[in-house]
């Protein structure tokens, strides 16, 4: 099956996975995370990119990307992709490729998917069983959302900052959303409209995308009536507030 082109809408985030060379690591230290960090936070402030969450998994990331210009999202991660693996290889003598090719994305419908899909990307080291609680991690956005902490590579997507009047209250309604797990269902979504390059969203949102993008932007329905199913019809589905008992299932 020929590969779907990306959704190019400034704008409108993005969940955006990219993965290791036949999932090999992709940091061997905290050096390499800081320099990783450093030049993430470079290449997004050069193209216009927004980042909301993020995560660094042994050989993984999760990034959740606003592009504020056309394209940016793509000359965020070749920049980036060029300038680690360079350094990684310099490092340990190594050649080739560290990146699996093509990085995977879905354009996520902010007002009802954006804060389960923040939940979803800084609970990835809870899921994968490296912690108990996503504060015990270091390397994700958690710190900056939930506890203030200082993190130049964070901005506040307007639907966090809708969460309360400051920061402090903010904060703490975000923390209470991690109270509630995230429903098996919400995270099958989640990882298929990702890996499969659909659109994290239903309704009116996706077929608003399909035409602004010019294709199909989510499967079609196994049998039955095939046509766009549109917000509180039978098939729409929410997945923000779902309560369900937690997974430990490392995202494959």
């Amino acid at each position: 099956m020929p590969r779907l082109p990306r959704y190019v809408i400034p704008g409108q985030p993005q969940h955006v996975i990219q993965r290791g060379n036949n999932r090999t690591a992709m940091f061997a230290g905290s050096a390499h995370i800081e320099f990783f960090l450093k030049k993430l936070d470079q290449v997004c402030r050069r193209f216009h990119c927004e980042m909301h969450a993020y995560t660094l998994m042994t050989n993984h990331v999760h990034f959740l990307l606003t592009p504020l210009v056309p394209h940016a999202i793509g000359k965020v991660m070749q920049c980036l992709g060029v300038s680690y693996v360079h350094y990684f290889n310099e490092a340990y003598g190594r050649t080739g490729t560290l990146w699996e090719g093509r990085y995977r994305a879905t354009i996520v419908d902010s007002e009802r998917y954006l804060l389960t899909c923040m939940r979803y990307i800084e609970l990835n080291p809870v899921r994968a069983g490296l912690v108990r609680h996503p504060a015990q991690f270091c390397h994700s956005s958690y710190g900056a959302n939930a506890h203030g902490r200082p993190d130049p590579l964070v901005t506040p997507h307007h639907v966090y900052l809708s969460l309360g009047h400051s920061g402090p209250e903010r904060q703490e309604a975000y923390r209470d959303l991690f109270r509630a797990h995230i429903s098996d269902t919400a995270l099958r979504n989640i990882r298929e409209a990702t890996n499969k390059a659909w659109v994290l969203g239903r309704g009116r949102f996706a077929a608003e995308i399909e035409r602004l993008g010019a294709r199909q932007a989510a499967p079609l329905p196994r049998g039955g009536d095939r046509r766009t199913s549109t917000p509180g019809s039978k098939g729409s589905e929410s997945i923000d507030g779902l309560i369900h008992q937690p997974t430990l299932t490392p995202l494959i």
